[in-house]
C-alpha cells in the first residue's frame, strides 16, 4: 500500500489540515482539520486516518514533505528522548503499527505528485477547519483521477 500524506498549520489561526491519498490497485483519500492545533498534530491525525481499514499485515510505503516525515519517523524510529506531545494519537498509532512492515521517504510537495496533491488538500482543509471547525471529508473520485502520479 502506497500513501502520500500531508499536513498544513496556520500558526497566525492556529487551524492546521491534512490530506493523504493511499493506493494499492484502488485510490482513496480523506482530508481533515481541525482549529487549535498544531503541525505535529495534524501529521499524526493525517497517518492514524490514512491506517484505518487496512489490514493489520499490510506493508505500507509512506511519503511525506519534510516537516511531516521528520514527525511520522519519531514512529518508525523511535528516539531516545521521545516526543511528550499528542501522546494520544502516539499511542493509537503505535498500535496500529506494532508488528508492520513500513518504510518512509521525503515526497516533493511542489511537484506535479500525489504528494504535492495531498498537499494542495492539506491546505484546504486548514482553511475550511479555520472557519467550520473540526472535520474529515473523503476526496472525491473524481479529484483523485486528476492526481498526477497515482
Amino acid at each position: 500500500m502506497r500513501i502520500w500524506l500531508a499536513a498544513a498549520h496556520d500558526a497566525a489561526h492556529r487551524n492546521g489540515g491534512w490530506a493523504f491519498v493511499r493506493a494499492n490497485g484502488e485510490v482513496s483519500g480523506r482530508a481533515g482539520g481541525d482549529r487549535r492545533t498544531t503541525r505535529a498534530r495534524m501529521a499524526l491525525s493525517g497517518f492514524a486516518a490514512a491506517l484505518e481499514g487496512l489490514a493489520a499485515d499490510e506493508a505500507l510505503a509512506v511519503v511525506a514533505p519534510r516537516p511531516d516525515a521528520l514527525v511520522l519517523h519519531t514512529l518508525l524510529k523511535p528516539p531516545a528522548d521521545p516526543p511528550q506531545d499528542d501522546l494520544d494519537l502516539r499511542g493509537v498509532l503505535a498500535k496500529a503499527l506494532a508488528d508492520r512492515a513500513w518504510t518512509l521517504a521525503v515526497g516533493d510537495p511542489n511537484g506535479p505528485t500525489p504528494a504535492a496533491f495531498a498537499a494542495a488538500w492539506a491546505g484546504q482543509a486548514s482553511e475550511k477547519a479555520k472557519m467550520g471547525g473540526a472535520f474529515v471529508a473523503a476526496i472525491p473520485k473524481t479529484n483523485l483521477a486528476k492526481a498526477k502520479g497515482l
